[in-house]
């Protein structure tokens, strides 16, 4: 990757777990922007160092001590939780006010996938994190295997776009662009699920009896006792001020349990949509989109949360909105008109 040059650039961390490191000897470009962390994982023991590695990068940049660079990528072990890191770089002043959160790029081996997420929560959490995810190894295992790792990827985390690495057309530039929305979401085209997904057909189709999908033996939106994603989709155009403040309360009381809440919405008052995004307790300021993806025009949001019953976050939206829980789902009356105001989370 470091050879395209989208990423010609680009500064590079790069996270060791262990006393020798050995990944930065396996770059063909290494210079002064790129910089090991060895003292543990990126995630925890050494968010510290983390803040003062990127502190120091852009010092050295301001001061012309190394070439300019206009991207920096985080690569972290695969033990690595990545909410922690998220967290460090938005509430960090200086960070937050110099670099902005692109995307997440989650790499998945096809051959241990499975036994991955069974057994690895951070696994989970990275899958969860993730706005892209690319395959790996798929040629070590069947067609068949891949497409239903593929799909269980996609119900895990409808909000990601699902690629092969093997797959022709993708870029650096793909992986790395902005995720500062809910395209892939609601693009027509999107990978296997996500349309049901976002259409909020698979959540029917699970409280009702009936699911038009492959089976395979379990329910691919939910990981273990805790962690699952659900989309909810909304017929009405929403109030930005009192959708707002219900997603501040909910992320400032359950925010932990929350690992990310993506959407597009439509807001009174509104001709373009509305992307939201947040992680956790952290939320990224709301972004006009130029254009509705598609002719769609509902908001539609999905939420990935560990530990929270999927009912408690719908009837909070719906008892904060005055509606029923049997009215929440699937629309939401529309609600007095107020400008729209951007508004971070905290």
């Amino acid at each position: 990757l470091l050879q395209d040059p989208t990423l010609s650039t680009a500064a590079v961390l790069i996270n060791e777990f262990g006393e020798v490191g050995l990944d930065h000897h396996l770059l063909e470009r290494i210079d002064e922007t790129a910089v090991i962390l060895k003292s543990g994982c990126v995630c925890c023991t050494i968010r510290g160092e983390l803040s003062e590695a990127i502190r120091d990068l852009h010092s050295r940049r301001a001061r012309g001590l190394v070439p300019d660079f206009d991207r920096l990528v985080i690569e972290s072990t695969g033990l690595a939780d990545p909410f922690p890191i998220l967290s460090t770089i938005r509430a960090d002043p200086v960070l937050s006010h110099h670099f902005t959160l692109g995307s997440v790029v989650t790499l998945v081996d096809a051959v241990n996938a499975a036994g991955q997420i069974a057994n690895r929560p951070e696994s989970v959490k990275q899958i969860a994190a993730a706005d892209r995810i690319i395959l790996t190894k798929t040629d070590l295992v069947s067609a068949d295997a891949a497409a239903a790792l593929r799909h269980r990827l996609s119900a895990m985390n409808p909000a990601a776009t699902v690629r092969d690495v093997h797959d022709a057309g993708w870029t650096a530039s793909w992986l790395m662009a902005d995720a500062t929305g809910f395209r892939e979401l609601a693009a027509e085209d999107g990978p296997p699920g996500t349309a049901e997904a976002a259409d909020g057909v698979a959540d029917h189709d699970r409280h009702h009896g009936h699911d038009h999908r492959p089976s395979h033996g379990h329910d691919p939106n939910r990981h273990g006792e805790g962690v699952h994603a659900f989309a909810v989709t909304l017929d009405e155009p929403l109030d930005w001020t009192g959708f707002g403040i219900w997603l501040t309360m909910l992320l400032n009381r359950h925010g932990g349990k929350v690992l990310r809440v993506k959407g597009i919405l439509d807001l009174v008052g509104e001709e373009r949509p509305v992307a939201v995004h947040g992680v956790q307790h952290l939320v990224h300021p709301p972004v006009h989109m130029e254009r509705w993806p598609t002719e769609d025009r509902r908001s539609r949001i999905v939420f990935i949360v560990d530990g929270i019953a999927e009912e408690r976050i719908r009837a909070s939206l719906a008892a904060f909105t005055g509606l029923t829980p049997r009215n929440a789902s699937p629309g939401l009356a529309t609600l007095d008109h107020r400008p729209f105001m951007a508004r971070v989370a905290r």
